[in-house]
């Protein structure tokens, strides 16, 4: 297992352990963008887009202030939101349409959490560096979301 996997596959051990008997969604998304934040190396922002009446509205974060409703389809998030699509951006300078909440974010990963065929939310992280994310860090992420999806009633 190379150094990376061992990574993730110990942060999803500690996600589960912190969220197992918590159903409340906004309790788990908070400590999961503060774990990650904590944990998740060169990265300025972690936290989760909530599906209200058709737009993303900002919910449990670290990092600095954000935007606070994004439409679907707009952005990275957006796009992530009404693609059911991972967005693993190396550069958002070059992302048509990019939203710019934080000017110095320059590389950017979201992960739709999707419930009975429907997104309730996105797992966005930022990352001051260029192509910060890659397939493993997709994945594992992907894995991390998973479990926090078992544990949520919507």
């Amino acid at each position: 297992m190379s150094d990376q996997a061992e990574f993730y596959h110990e942060l999803l051990g500690q996600t589960k352990a912190l969220i197992s008997n918590e159903s409340d969604i906004i309790a788990n998304m908070a400590n999961v963008s503060a774990l990650l934040f904590d944990r998740l190396a060169e990265v300025n922002w972690v936290g989760f887009y909530r599906v209200v009446d058709n737009e993303l509205v900002l919910g449990p974060f670290q990092g600095k202030v954000a935007c606070i409703r994004i439409p679907l389809g707009k952005g990275v998030c957006g796009t992530c939101a009404s693609t059911d699509k991972v967005q693993r951006i190396a550069d958002v300078h070059q992302f048509d349409g990019h939203i710019a909440c934080d000017a110095s974010s320059n590389s950017e990963l979201v992960v739709p959490v999707t419930i009975a065929g429907k997104v309730v939310a996105v797992l966005d992280i930022d990352s001051t560096a260029f192509e910060r994310f890659d397939l493993q860090d997709e994945q594992g992420i992907i894995a991390i979301v998973e479990a926090f999806k078992q544990n949520i009633i919507v």
